[in-house]
């Protein structure tokens, strides 16, 4: 017997669920239901959660999603979520994870007309169930992800591999050991202070989510997951990073440096050191620099992986048709 819910709320969510998509049981940490609620909590306060489950048996699918108005829902993930995808538990088939997304499609459409889900990785078993169950589903690249397998390598013959350009850079910066450099897998409030005045002096915008990363921060410096670096002048911090590192993967959520010392490149020289970290400390297999084609990461990494955006339209209300029809032409011309 099959059968669909649909919860209101992250905390009706949490109590059905009874940890089963805590750290303790899943893998991923953008699929965890404490990534999830700390997203809604200081990222889209505003934005209320609609949340879907089908069971059949052991076997379940969890699709989360917030609401945008105008009958429209997007997946429960922004730029800080490298994956968004449904979560499966009583590891189903691919057959049963199929029938399981179909009846959460299916339950979708009776009141909402518009679906957006981004940014995926995996799209097959959703966009074709989501078009079973009556969907005008559209599915279009937008981005990548840049990713590194040291596969065995250590630091120093992956960095021989690196482009000339980039390590004549980090030599020529690098002589005399112009910055203290520091990694630390714990967060003070000390530390955290040094990352926000950073992150006021980069060249980046304000920073919208300040609380959502001092809350990542502070689960993963928890779990012994934390990889928070930085480069120091005279004492003062000028060039940040906010990694983490769990089950042979490190994470690249956030780098941000003193605009004033560019020339400096101490950005460069504190990647150089967080990538021999991962490799040769922590032994990643896995360094994943998360969602956008910046040009840079190209000269770190060794794979790209396309993300892709899943829009979904409900032929039953007349406002999806020209935003349909509009999104599949810009499907065709890329």
């Amino acid at each position: 017997m099959l059968a669909t819910r649909e919860y209101r709320s992250l905390m009706e969510a949490r109590s059905v669920l009874a940890g089963r998509l805590d750290r303790a049981c899943v893998a991923d940490p953008f699929a965890r239901l404490e990534w999830l609620a700390s997203l809604q909590a200081h990222c889209f306060a505003d934005e209320p959660v609609r949340i879907f489950q089908a069971i059949e048996r052991d076997a379940e699918c969890w699709l989360f999603a917030r609401m945008r108005g105008g009958r429209r829902l997007s997946a429960l993930a922004n730029w800080y979520s490298f994956d968004w995808a449904p979560a499966f538990l009583g590891n189903p088939a691919p057959v049963t994870q199929a029938r399981l997304l179909e009846a959460i499609a299916r339950a979708m459409l009776n009141a909402n007309a518009r679906l957006d889900f981004y940014p995926m990785t995996e799209t097959d078993t959703l966009l074709r169930a989501f078009r079973r169950a009556g969907w005008l589903a559209v599915r279009r690249a937008m981005g990548g992800r840049y990713l590194l397998r040291p596969e065995g390598r250590d630091f120093a013959t992956y960095w021989r591999g690196r482009p000339s350009a980039l390590r004549n850079l980090v030599k020529r910066k690098g002589r005399g050991d112009p910055f203290s450099i520091s990694i630390d897998d714990r967060l003070s409030e000390t530390l955290w202070a040094d990352y926000v005045d950073v992150h006021a002096r980069s060249w980046k915008e304000p920073e919208p989510a300040l609380p959502f990363l001092k809350a990542l921060a502070e689960r993963e410096s928890a779990a012994g997951a934390l990889r928070l670096g930085f480069a120091r002048l005279n004492g003062q911090a000028i060039a940040t990073q906010l990694w983490s590192v769990e089950g042979g993967t490190a994470f690249i959520h956030k780098l941000s440096h003193d605009r004033a010392h560019d020339q400096a490149s101490p950005g460069t020289l504190l990647s150089h050191a967080m990538f021999a970290h991962a490799i040769d400390v922590d032994h990643a297999s896995l360094i994943d620099y998360g969602t956008g084609d910046n040009a840079y990461k190209a000269d770190w990494m060794e794979q790209r992986a396309t993300l892709y955006r899943i829009d979904c339209f409900n032929p039953r209300f007349a406002s999806a048709w020209l935003p349909a029809a509009r999104t599949a032409i810009s499907a065709l011309v890329g």
